[in-house]
């Protein structure tokens, strides 16, 4: 069995039109997509076993009804996660995204030689023969799915029936097998989804950047980028890597791609030939234009990106010009690059301003909950009243410290980890007053906006950008953003 084989548990499975029928094949996950997964394959005649560990909950049992209805054998329960099923034979199985290739049944599979495919990738077998929507991936540890939402808005300028789908917005194989087909999917690719992936054949796909995030998932660094490095595999016309992270750059170089598949850059600098960039305030491409060795095609200017009083985020820019790219490399024309920006609002919890008063500008960056993200978000700032904190899961912040001191005004930490950040701060910035709340309770943000607000002064932001996770005190990180926006609105009397 050659590498390529182990992955094929029939010929011909690369279209919705091959034959389906009768294949056996193992859901493990009754999520979202283990359930679309399940769906898709029971309606083209596969015999399906699904399983998962959970028992309990209503969105598990309506699912689970659903597909025995269907005919699908569904079994809930540790039990049925810890091996595969002794009495069911199985030619391929299907994962959802959180299962790790460690997992014990996974591990099973591996073992005995079955090929195991990640939603995406059945996905991608379920286009069409002919006329199937092109897709432009996006993966990075930060700024994918701003990104995602920023080309889909793109293409919609453009007058293009468009969805950003996969690890945001619409599920991929939704948006596949929608009765009314797309022109073009924007998807956002996760490391998770991307170590399953084999043939994905994307018109264009880009690597934001590389930081440290996952490690316990993949196994290590070098695995976990290695994986992000996937998103580039058997691109068609670019890949779309930063200036500014050489491993994205390292990373097409070592992908194989289709013939004629040009490297693209972006950076915040003045773009050189094939790449995407700044000149002054505008977005210049001097990659898709004819005559780029002396001129370039005029994307927009930053103030199409502002989204408030303040200049967009050099992360935000950044952003920005790689949706331009892939949407470029599409054949998108400029004014509508600068039409979709201009249209795009990012989600809650990025970056976004809360309110101004008294020359101090509140911005809710919640959605910052690793190290790498909220560097991005400090270094959008001259000077800071930063509130950090929550839980790090062993993520490093020394260099987060040592890069951004310069920005800080004072600090404020919350959270279970604050102690790490406190320790990085006397090492690295042992001039920056720090504020340590130890509270946990729901009364805790209010505490948190007060300390900021004796501590800022006219012309700071103070910016939660936690560099943490959330779950330590908050359902979610959309909750501490709320948290925050609403102590921040009681504080101010509005």
């Amino acid at each position: 069995m050659t590498g390529a084989d182990r992955y094929e548990p029939r010929p011909g499975l690369t279209c919705r039109e091959a034959d389906w029928s009768g294949l056996r094949v193992l859901v493990t996950g009754l999520g979202v997509s283990g359930f679309a997964a399940a769906d898709a394959l029971l309606e083209r005649g596969a015999h399906v076993v699904v399983v998962d560990a959970a028992t309990e909950g209503a969105a598990l049992t309506e699912r689970a009804k659903i597909l025995a209805m269907l005919d699908a054998d569904v079994r809930l329960g540790p039990e049925h996660v810890r091996a595969l099923p002794d009495d069911a034979a199985v030619d391929l199985v299907v994962t959802s995204p959180g299962w790790r290739p460690d997992q014990p049944l996974l591990a099973a599979a591996a073992a005995a030689g079955l090929p195991i495919w990640g939603e995406v990738e059945l996905a991608w077998r379920l286009r069409p023969r002919a006329g199937a929507a092109p897709w432009l991936t996006i993966t990075g540890t930060n700024g994918k799915t701003t990104t995602v939402q920023m080309l889909a808005s793109i293409l919609t300028a453009a007058g293009l029936r468009a969805v950003a789908a996969g690890n945001v917005g619409m599920p991929i194989m939704a948006a596949v097998l929608d009765p009314t087909p797309y022109d073009v999917i924007a998807v956002e690719l996760s490391s998770f989804q991307l170590h399953w992936q084999r043939s994905l054949a994307p018109l264009a796909s880009a690597c934001l950047n590389v930081a440290p995030d996952h490690v316990d998932w993949h196994g290590s660094l070098a695995a976990y980028t290695a994986d992000k490095g996937r998103v580039y595999q058997n691109t068609e016309v670019a890949c779309v890597y930063n200036v500014q992270d050489p491993v994205t750059e390292r990373l097409v170089r070592d992908a194989e791609v289709q013939e004629g598949c040009r490297a693209i850059g972006f950076t915040l600098g003045v773009p050189g030939l094939s790449m995407v960039g700044l000149v002054e305030d505008v977005l210049a491409d001097r990659a898709f234009v004819e005559e780029r060795r002396t001129s370039a095609a005029e994307l927009g200017t930053l103030a199409d990106l502002r989204t408030g009083s303040q200049d967009p985020a050099p992360h935000y820019v950044a952003n920005a010009l790689a949706a331009a790219a892939l949407a470029r490399a599409y054949g998108v024309p400029p004014v509508a690059v600068r039409d979709g920006l201009r249209a795009f609002r990012p989600d809650a919890h990025r970056i976004a301003e809360v309110a101004t008063a008294a020359g101090v500008t509140w911005v809710d960056d919640s959605k910052a909950t690793n190290p790498h993200a909220a560097a991005a978000s400090l270094a959008a700032y001259a000077s800071v009243v930063w509130i950090a904190g929550g839980l790090l899961k062993g993520a490093d912040v020394d260099d987060l410290v040592r890069d951004r001191a310069d920005r800080l005004r004072a600090v404020v930490l919350i959270g279970a980890d604050r102690s790490q950040i406190a320790q990085a701060l006397a090492r690295h910035a042992p001039q920056v007053p720090v504020v340590d709340v130890a509270a946990t309770d729901t009364g805790a943000m209010d505490l948190v906006v007060a300390r900021a607000a004796e501590l800022a002064q006219p012309g700071d932001v103070v910016l939660l950008a936690p560099a943490a996770a959330s779950m330590d005190m908050f359902s979610h990180y959309g909750a501490r953003g709320d948290a925050f926006a609403d102590a921040v609105r009681r504080h101010l009397g509005r």
